[in-house]
């Protein structure tokens, strides 16, 4: 299982634009300093169906640039 943090997607993008001052919101809970990439999430996905994840079973990988340690 993936667990993303905020991708810079539309729908994200659009928000943004709306309300510039959640731009300054979700960047301070951004420890990366940065919104996630679309990619970033698909390399994780690529990964896990890959041979080097063939060990891993059960586990929620977090892809949320340290959201989750902060």
């Amino acid at each position: 299982m993936i667990c993303p943090g905020i991708i810079a997607t539309p729908m994200v993008t659009g928000m943004i634009e709306r309300e510039p001052e959640a731009m300054d919101a979700l960047m301070k809970e951004q420890p990366i300093g940065r919104l996630g990439r679309p990619e970033e999430i698909a390399s994780a996905v690529l990964w896990l169906c890959s041979a080097g994840a063939s060990f891993v079973i059960g586990h929620a990988l977090a892809v949320d640039g340290g959201y989750t340690v902060r």
